[in-house]
C-alpha cells in the first residue's frame, strides 16, 4: 500500500513555470500524485492534519502572487493523465490536457469536443469551471465524474449532479476531480478535423496567443461582452508595468513584457473600476486569484 512518503513531493517550485500567465512566487510544498490511490491518500493526509490544500492542473486560469505560496499544492498533470476510448465513451484521468482528449476523440471519429481543442487546460480543471468556447461547454459531453471527497473517499456523480452552470460546477473546496467519462456522438474524422482547424484559425486571428495569459480574464456579464465593455471604456492597450489589456482582444489581460503578478492584479482592478465608472457594470474575474 502506498504511503505519503512515496508520493512525489517537491519544494520551492516556481509557480511562474506552472502557470500560463508565467508569473508568481514559489510553492513551498508541491505534491504530484500519479494515481487515484495517491489522490485519496493526500486528501486523507491533509484532512487529518487539518490542512487546506489547492489543486492545480495546467495553471491556465489562475493568478498567484509574487510572494511564496504556503498552502500545499496538489499538481494533477502528466503523471495522472491516461485516456481510454470505449465505443462512444472516453474515460479520462484528470491530468490529461483537454486538447489531447479532443485530438483522441477526433482520431476515433467521435464528435462533440471540437470546442475544447484550443482550451489550454486539463480536463480536471475544465470540469471544475465547466470550461467552454465557441458555443460548447463541458456539460454538453460529460456523462459522469469521479470525485475524491474531503477525507479521501471516491464518489461518482452524474452530469446532472455536477450542477454545471456558466463557468461553475458543484465542486467544493477539499474535493478533487479524479476521473471523467465523456459520452460523444459518432462522426466523421475529416469533418471533425475541418471544424477543429476552423476554430483554431479563429483563435489565432482573434486571440493574443503569442503572449502569456490566462485566456478570457473576465466572465461575460449577462447581456454584454466583457471585451466590448473594456474597449468602449477606452482601455484597449492599457498598461500597468509589464501587463496589458490586449490590443487584439480586449477581453484578455496579457503578460506583455516581463510583468509581475502585482502588475496583472493592479491592471485587473483598474479595468474593473474604470468599466464600472464608465459603463455602470462590475466585471467579475474569471481567473482564480490567489494574492
Amino acid at each position: 500500500m502506498t504511503s505519503i512518503d512515496q508520493i512525489t513531493h517537491e519544494q520551492k517550485v516556481s509557480l511562474a513555470k506552472e502557470t500560463t500567465f508565467r508569473v508568481g512566487g514559489e510553492a513551498l510544498d508541491f505534491y504530484i500524485p500519479s494515481s487515484e490511490e495517491e489522490l485519496c491518500l493526500l486528501s486523507r493526509y491533509f484532512k487529518e492534519a487539518g490542512q487546506d490544500f489547492l489543486v492545480l492542473g495546467n495553471g491556465s486560469n489562475v493568478l498567484f502572487a509574487d510572494t511564496p505560496f504556503k498552502t500545499p499544492i496538489i499538481k494533477i498533470g502528466d503523471a495522472y493523465s491516461s485516456i481510454t476510448v470505449d465505443g462512444n465513451r472516453i474515460h479520462v484521468e484528470a491530468g490529461a490536457m483537454l486538447s489531447k482528449v479532443a485530438a483522441v476523440a477526433r482520431d476515433h471519429a467521435l464528435s462533440g469536443l471540437c470546442f475544447a481543442a484550443g482550451i489550454p487546460g486539463t480536463i480536471g480543471g475544465a470540469i471544475c469551471m465547466n470550461a467552454g468556447a465557441y458555443g460548447g461547454e463541458m456539460k454538453d459531453v460529460v456523462e459522469s465524474v469521479t470525485i475524491v471527497t474531503e477525507g479521501g473517499k471516491t464518489e461518482v456523480r452524474s452530469c446532472d449532479e455536477m450542477d454545471f452552470g456558466y463557468r461553475r460546477s458543484a465542486m467544493q473546496p477539499g474535493q478533487i476531480v479524479s476521473r471523467v467519462t465523456l459520452r460523444l456522438a459518432e462522426g466523421d474524422v475529416a469533418e471533425i478535423n475541418k471544424k477543429m482547424e476552423e476554430l483554431k484559425k479563429a483563435r489565432v486571428e482573434k486571440q493574443p496567443l503569442e503572449y502569456p495569459s490566462a485566456g478570457s480574464t473576465f466572465k461575460r456579464p449577462e447581456g454584454y461582452f466583457a471585451g466590448k465593455l473594456i474597449d468602449d471604456s477606452g482601455l484597449r492597450g492599457y498598461r500597468v508595468g509589464g501587463a496589458m489589456v490586449s490590443e487584439k482582444h480586449c477581453g484578455f489581460v496579457i503578460n506583455y513584457d516581463h510583468a509581475t503578478a502585482q502588475d496583472i492584479l493592479t491592471l485587473i482592478e483598474d479595468v474593473r473600476r474604470i468599466v464600472h465608472e464608465k459603463q455602470g457594470i462590475w466585471l467579475t474575474p474569471e481567473v482564480k486569484i490567489f494574492a
